[in-house]
């Protein structure tokens, strides 16, 4: 069994100062998938997290402070892949995959789009490029897990009030359309394979109390790969875990 996790900390750097190395230690996952690391190699906390057993591998943006993905993990992987081969995204630190027998992991930081304009048309050429990205990898690795913050609520049970979030980027109904998309060719929502009920959220904003009144967005998911679905066991969100505006979300596998 593998207890995988994926978390949004906005700034590993800040997560730490905030017992994010102890929470880790006490929760014990096989694998954490983090996004938003805002840091480079070298400035997080790699010596601390070697000594409680995870190796940690993690594709940094070029950009000081900005966005950033990693995967930290207790076994080696056999391989690790650093982003996606699209310069577009890559010079951004969106995507990195590890391998380990019989399947692979991604950790995804999609585009928040949330400036509109420019940014939400190059998350809209993200949706698609990553699509097919995924799409080609499957060939070759058909066990994918992929882990991350997809900024977008999929359902309408998985935001707040979605009767007046549709003009809101995460939301819109051409974001909505492309997730519907992707499950339909062929990528299972693992929390919803296991928990059906609303009000299930991983993202709140830090304005107006949200999060003590649950006024949130389901943004974070661990999405598989269809040749995995029967090996899920179990899926659900911490949303007490608070060093972020995220909380982690996790799932098991029976791999």
């Amino acid at each position: 069994m593998k207890r995988i996790l994926s978390y949004n900390v906005n700034g590993i750097r800040a997560a730490v100062k905030k017992g994010f190395l102890e929470w880790l230690t006490e929760e014990n996952p096989d694998i954490l998938c983090i996004q938003e690391t805002k840091a480079q190699p070298g400035q997080m906390s790699e010596d601390e997290l070697l000594a409680i057993g995870y190796n940690i591998y993690a594709h940094s943006a070029k950009k000081l402070g900005y966005s950033g993905v990693s995967i930290i993990c207790k076994e080696k992987p056999f391989h690790v892949e650093y982003g996606m081969g699209n310069a577009k995204y890559d010079v951004e630190g969106r995507v990195i995959r590890a391998d380990f027998e019989g399947f692979s992991v991604i950790s995804a930081y999609f585009p928040s789009g949330t400036t509109g304009g420019p940014r939400q048309a190059y998350k809209m050429d993200f949706l698609a490029d990553f699509h097919a990205y995924l799409n080609e990898l499957r060939k070759e690795i058909p066990n994918l897990i992929i882990a991350g913050d997809y900024n977008i609520c999929r359902l309408w049970i998985d935001i707040h009030n979605p009767e007046k979030q549709q003009n809101t980027s995460g939301f819109l109904p051409e974001e909505r359309d492309w997730f519907q998309e992707f499950v339909d060719d062929g990528y299972v929502d693992s929390l919803r394979e296991i928990n059906p009920d609303p009000h299930n959220y991983s993202w709140w904003s830090y304005r107006a109390g949200a999060r003590a009144r649950n006024k949130g967005w389901r943004i974070d998911y661990h999405m598989v790969t269809d040749s995995l679905k029967n090996k899920i066991t179990n899926a659900g969100i911490l949303s007490q875990v608070v060093h972020s505006d995220h909380c982690p979300v996790w799932v098991e596998m029976d791999l």
